[in-house]
């Protein structure tokens, strides 16, 4: 088991008697350059609509149009700094603790698709679930993006990752694929 962590009581209350494979403390929120890049859509808007009415005396429009880009800015900066929470796998469910809410999610809603980073210290988990939404795409046909879990800058990230990748096969609600004899 991976816990080097002391977990808030009502975490630790909720997860009672089961086992815990891993708990870890994300070290943020968002990806770094998803963050990044809300800030800089934030900027860009900001500075197109404030270049567009510099030179305009209609101020009440321009006010209009530059606040969701300070919005946008703002949320930005605030993602670049949100703290991650609380991450603990049991041989059931995944489970989220942040600001006092909990979300716990049975293995089976993962899709198996992980992707990882980082290094034998500290690195980054997205993991993508089964459930998701169609998105419209301009030049093509529409398509499916997954729901993903992000757990950003945690500590023993290629053993967390193992040990969710063998949580999400054991619950694999699909059955297993059958190979072809073509002797």
């Amino acid at each position: 088991m991976i816990e080097n962590i002391t977990l808030p009581p009502d975490l630790e209350a909720a997860i009672g008697s089961e086992k815990k494979d891993f708990a870890v403390k994300a070290g943020r929120a968002e990806p770094r350059n998803k963050s990044f890049l809300v800030i800089l859509s934030g900027v860009v808007f900001t500075s197109f609509t404030s270049i567009f009415y510099a030179n305009s005396e209609i101020f009440s429009p321009a006010i209009i149009t530059v606040i969701p880009g300070i919005s946008v800015l703002s949320w930005g900066i605030y993602s670049l700094f949100k703290k991650g929470g609380y991450f603990v796998g049991t041989p059931l469910r995944f489970i989220h603790y942040q600001n006092g809410k909990i979300r716990s999610i049975d293995w089976d809603q993962f899709s198996g698709e992980i992707e990882f980073d980082g290094n034998a210290h500290k690195g980054n988990i997205s993991l993508k679930m089964r459930t998701g939404k169609m998105e419209n795409r301009k030049n093509g046909p529409d398509g499916y993006v997954p729901d993903v879990i992000s757990i950003i800058e945690i500590p023993n990230v290629f053993e967390v990752e193992k040990i969710c990748r063998k949580r999400i096969k054991e619950n694999d609600p699909t059955p297993p694929k059958e190979g072809h004899n073509f002797a």
